[in-house]
């Protein structure tokens, strides 16, 4: 596969590239992404499908910039996809003769396809492995049944934000909308069924954003932010059942506006008909997924306990990636050692095995600030794979292991308790500060509890004298002495 791949998704309402690059076998980060909302569908589906010459125009018009984008950006391939309008489009062959004589072969993929493109995209680069996606384009909504890491079954429904605006809600029929909608779910098999759906696409992210603002919600990130469907169902219905002109108050963008009563109108009556009770917003679709089948080789998923984001950034921040192995063993080795007191839950496992790998990334910047820039480089790379608790944990260790927690940190009401960050971060400085002795994996650890207080006895036969020295520095709960062996 070629390190730089540049993708292009031309659907009914915008026209998005994406860039990524690859940094190893399956490590890889976006470089790049624009959009141009040429809405290609423009007036279509009041002439029978027929894509109009201004659209067309329009579209090709933003492919060249894409084509010269991607050229600076050294891509070696480039992917291109249309999907719903033009797939409907019985003159759709205009369109990709101009776009062939600019040097670019558009694959028109069928509503199949698309869904499952957004299900490879939602199961390898979010945290959950089952639910149901539902992608809300211009003209069509995708959905994908996912259950254990697999893709058991797609539909698409010619429900879509600008079909149903033309169709209907710009000449004030929202009856018919609602009608034609309900006709199209009743098409839907029944095992199209999940508490747990993935919102994929611009409807669902502009909500997400809305019920972000209304709940204050610290963190700004869209991939992954989750919500109770229940909980907010009445302030999507408020969103389509308010006036343009006053949307802005609901938090919802300009470039949203002309689009958004449908596409929530769409979402509201979908996610009911799904019995939904959480929505999971998707950052990723089918630019995404058509990147992700190209690099997995057809395979639908990353190898067990892998995630790409941890590789990308081992790949493009770590230099001495056997003194990392040493601390990730060595922090596997605490974590099991202390099961007997149950001082930190299972569930916290993987976050210290991550933040102990990853927490000297920051050094690449600056090694005497290299906690607080380890901070940051993992919460806003740790893209794919992880919820926002996740990513805030795993950064929050980076920052203060051997570190005094403050009074008032930083999201504390989305960290677990203080005690297990205690621990926590006395296990990844101490992973990290073991892993530069001698013959590293021969650390012993022991625990003994007298008089209520615990104390981690550590032994090894060849202690360094720096090692010695630090080691009385560690800070530790309150509840634990550390003990040379």
């Amino acid at each position: 596969m070629a390190k730089i791949t540049a993708v292009i998704d031309i659907g009914s309402n915008s026209a998005r590239m994406a860039i990524f690059e690859k940094t190893s076998h399956f490590g890889f980060h976006l470089l790049y992404e624009s959009k141009s909302k040429v809405r290609i569908s423009e007036n279509s589906y009041e002439h029978n499908g027929y894509l109009q010459d201004e659209p067309i125009q329009r579209a090709i018009n933003a492919l060249k910039s894409f084509l010269w984008i991607a050229k600076l950006h050294k891509a070696r391939k480039i992917l291109c996809v249309a999907t719903s309008a033009v797939r409907d489009a019985p003159n759709k062959s205009i369109l990709l003769q101009k776009a062939r004589e600019i040097g670019l072969n558009i694959k028109v993929i069928d509503g199949d396809r698309e869904s499952y493109l957004g299900a490879l995209a939602a199961l390898n680069l979010l945290p959950y492995d089952s639910g149901i996606t539902l992608d809300i384009g211009g003209g069509s909504t995708e959905c994908a049944l996912i259950e254990k890491h697999k893709i058991l079954d797609t539909y698409s429904l010619d429900i879509g934000t600008i079909r149903l605006k033309e169709l209907f809600l710009d000449k004030g029929d929202y009856k018919g909308a609602y009608d034609f909608i309900q006709k199209h779910l009743q098409k839907l098999p029944d095992r199209f069924k999940h508490s747990r759906v993935f919102g994929i696409g611009g409807s669902a992210r502009a909500i997400s954003k809305a019920i972000q603002k209304q709940i204050q919600y610290p963190l700004s990130t869209l991939h992954a932010f989750e919500y109770d469907f229940l909980e907010h169902k009445d302030f999507i219905q408020q969103i389509y059942n308010t006036k343009t002109q006053e949307l802005h108050k609901l938090g919802i963008k300009e470039d949203r506006l002309d689009s958004i009563q449908s596409g929530s109108l769409i979402f509201h009556l979908i996610l009911e008909h799904f019995r939904a009770k959480k929505v999971v917003t998707s950052g990723v679709g089918v630019r995404e997924g058509v990147f992700l089948k190209d690099l997995l080789n057809n395979k639908t998923s990353f190898p067990p306990n892998f995630n790409p984001s941890v590789r990308n950034i081992k790949d493009r921040f770590i230099r001495n990636t056997q003194l990392c192995k040493y601390a990730k063993f060595l922090a596997s080795k605490l974590f099991i050692s202390q099961k007997c007191f149950h001082l930190i839950p299972q569930s916290f496992a993987t976050h210290l095995l991550i933040a102990t790998e990853l927490c000297n990334v920051g050094v690449a910047l600056n090694f005497y600030e290299k906690h607080r820039h380890s901070n940051y480089i993992l919460f806003n790379a740790l893209n794919y794979g992880l919820t926002h608790q996740d990513r805030l944990l795993i950064a929050f260790l980076t920052q203060y292991n051997n570190k005094k927690l403050p009074n008032d940190y930083p999201y504390q009401q989305l960290l677990p308790p203080l005690e297990i960050l205690q621990y926590l971060c006395l296990f990844v400085a101490l992973a990290n500060l073991l892993s530069k002795n001698p013959n590293p994996k021969d650390f012993i650890f022991t625990w003994v509890e007298e008089n209520h207080h615990l104390s981690l006895c550590i032994e090894h036969q060849e202690l360094s004298y720096i090692l010695k020295e630090k080691l009385k520095k560690l800070l530790t709960p309150p509840t634990l002495s550390l003990k040379l062996c």
